[in-house]
């Protein structure tokens, strides 16, 4: 038998001045929410996600999403070593080619969340990275491989 658990919900009241209510439910239907209550859990787990990433240590799972102009010459090869040289906390990558010369290149990583965003900036920052960042989740991937201590 296959047993969900689900987590303990709790009912709160907000008070909210009546335009952005009115903006708010605009925004629920144009999402295609189910209710404000799930929209609302979305907003607050994505504030959470930033309110931990700002604080530093805690370990975190995101993507770094980059754009970048894949005939810069040597970019592939520095966004390539970058990954080599945080192989513990990079754990795929993977790449699609876009027209005008670009790349879309989505990196999937887990680690403290102050070290994903230090990557984040060498990657983003490196010549011929058109546009990047960092989106990160308080969820962690389970190990990939358990290594011993």
């Amino acid at each position: 038998m296959n047993i969900v658990t689900r987590n303990k919900v709790s009912r709160i009241s907000i008070s909210l001045p009546e335009t952005l209510l009115d903006q708010f439910d605009n925004m629920v239907c144009e999402r295609g929410f189910e209710s404000r209550s799930q929209a609302m859990a979305e907003m607050i787990n994505n504030q959470l996600a930033d309110h931990q990433q700002e604080m530093g240590e805690k370990v975190m799972a995101g993507t770094i999403n980059l754009v970048y102009d894949h005939s810069v010459p040597g970019l592939q090869s520095r966004l390539n070593h970058l990954q080599h040289i945080y192989i513990d906390e990079i754990i795929s990558s993977l790449n699609i080619n876009l027209v005008q010369m670009q790349t879309l290149q989505v990196v999937l990583v887990q680690g403290p969340a102050r070290k994903l965003k230090m990557i984040a900036d060498k990657m983003i920052s490196c010549k011929g990275v058109l546009s990047g960042r960092l989106l990160m989740s308080t969820a962690i991937i389970p190990p990939i491989h358990p290594l011993s201590e």
